[in-house]
């Protein structure tokens, strides 16, 4: 059985970590197996969205430092700058990252090290009751290195990131909840129906426009207001010259027809297994 299950269902990837021995920890294998499977989510063009989870009672528990631990040691003082472009779980951390097609995180359990930052890389995050988090590294005599502590100062704020990394606790899906490191908590059995449900929201919506706000939102990230602005207006002006779905997608909208309309003229969102 392969280490990274990844399925083809319709517009939609799905992509689980499957090394429930080992909390589904990412060895050096796994990470080359995730960098050929963003790679090509990214490329074809059926694909709309991704959505990335784990087997068993983990999402995932960071590195699996076996595999990883003697490279790092042999990696002398160029590691960091050969690490750059490298990034973890594949890249999607950093390398990967400027994928704009929408990834949700199914988190049934416990997202540790590596695997808080696999999760802050994804757009959407979803828990089960049962997840807990944690950043474990400071125990190991190391820190977060892939974006975990830029995300999870940018996801959470500075108070939940110096608790978070000084302490190496972890919280609980509530209270993950509550610090915005999660959109959804769900009873763990849902967690398959809730993730299926938000991705056929999802799936409704333009792809070139959702593609256009997730490159707009990362562009605008840390930039004085006025460049902000400006590029949210660059980007999204350049969208409404260019997407040819604009004008069929308002005639759906005047006419009352689109779907997931809410209101007085409701119109359900077709359900979708997917």
């Amino acid at each position: 059985m392969s280490k990274v299950v990844y399925d083809k269902r319709g517009p939609v990837a799905h992509i689980r970590l499957n090394r429930p021995e080992v909390k589904n920890a990412i060895d050096v294998e796994t990470h080359e197996l995730l960098r050929q499977i963003w790679a090509d989510f990214a490329a074809d063009d059926s694909l709309r969205v991704a959505v990335l989870t784990g087997t068993g009672d983990a999402f995932c528990a960071g590195a699996d430092l076996k595999t990883h631990v003697p490279t790092w040691s042999d990696g002398g003082p160029m590691l960091a700058r050969n690490k750059l472009p490298d990034g973890f779980a594949g890249g999607i951390t950093r390398g990967q990252h400027r994928i704009y097609k929408p990834i949700v995180a199914a988190l049934n359990g416990w997202v540790l090290g590596g695997g808080l930052e696999l999760a802050l890389a994804c757009d959407i995050r979803i828990a089960s009751d049962k997840a807990q988090f944690g950043s474990f590294e400071l125990r190991r005599g190391m820190h977060p290195a892939d974006g975990g502590i830029v995300r999870l100062v940018n996801t959470a704020g500075v108070g939940i990131a110096l608790e978070m990394e000084l302490t190496g606790e972890p919280i609980d899906a509530q209270r993950a909840l509550h610090a915005n490191l999660v959109s959804r908590v769900v009873p763990h059995d849902d967690l398959e129906s809730a993730t299926n449900d938000l991705v056929a929201k999802i799936l409704r919506n333009d792809q070139k426009a959702m593609e256009s706000a997730k490159e707009t939102i990362f562009e605008v990230i840390g930039r004085p207001l006025d460049d902000q602005l400006k590029l949210e207006a660059l980007l999204g002006y350049a969208l409404c010259g260019d997407n040819p779905a604009i004008s069929e997608r308002s005639a759906q909208f005047f006419d009352k027809s689109d779907p997931g309309r809410a209101g007085t003229h409701q119109v359900a969102l077709e359900s979708q297994t997917v």
